[in-house]
């Protein structure tokens, strides 16, 4: 809505801002009164990236993960290990496990956690296609790095039961040092990387 005795112009940038995860209408009139006190080059370059969010991105055609190509810069990379593949929810936790700096192979975005409860079922999500990329590359460890949740363990179990029948498959997940509950992109880096690093055999884990 337009606030009162405020510009049109200010009062729908602030109203725009408004409408991003976490910022609300007193956090965007501070930025909008920032914004407006930059120069004009900067408000240009600002602009300009921001829509290129909407013309030059593609998700990857293999991992899903956000890209300026077909194909993103971890999966073009032939120097990672290609024996690994990390099953993560959402781009957000690739770049927190990339941040790390302790995995070097490639990565599987799902997009979603299975939750049928709010209606997301294995086909709303990017999972169907993992079995295709364990038949074109040489992949012989899944990792599942999903959150510590009900849906995250479901998804997992779900994974596990489709690709099972794979010869020597082995499954892994991260170490459970993170809290349960707790979302992988909120976690510190040097946590993530031990959980990472420490990593339990899944199999086993789903028969206790």
């Amino acid at each position: 809505m337009e606030i009162e005795n405020l510009s049109k112009t200010m009062s729908n940038a602030i109203n725009e801002l408004a409408k991003l995860p976490g910022i609300g209408e007193r956090t965007a009139t501070r930025l909008v009164m920032y914004l407006i006190r930059q120069d004009k080059q900067y408000l240009k370059k600002l602009s300009e990236s921001i829509d290129q969010l909407s013309t030059n991105l593609y998700l990857c055609n293999q991992c899903h993960n956000v890209s300026d190509a077909e194909i993103c810069n971890i999966c073009s990379d032939d120097t990672r290990d290609y024996s690994k593949l990390c099953i993560v929810q959402n781009i957000q936790d690739l770049i927190a496990i990339e941040r790390s700096r302790v995995y070097n192979g490639y990565y599987h975005v799902l997009n979603g956690l299975i939750s049928p409860l709010d209606g997301i079922t294995p086909d709303k999500i990017y999972i169907n296609d993992i079995p295709r990329r364990l038949q074109n590359n040489k992949i012989n460890e899944i990792i599942f790095a999903l959150p510590a949740t009900v849906e995250g363990d479901t998804t997992a179990y779900y994974i596990f039961n489709m690709l099972k029948d794979f010869d020597s498959l082995y499954f892994s997940a991260i170490a459970r040092g993170i809290s349960i509950g707790g979302n992988l992109e909120y976690i510190d880096e040097l946590t993530l990387g031990k959980a990472i690093k420490n990593r339990i055999d899944f199999s086993n884990a789903i028969k206790k």
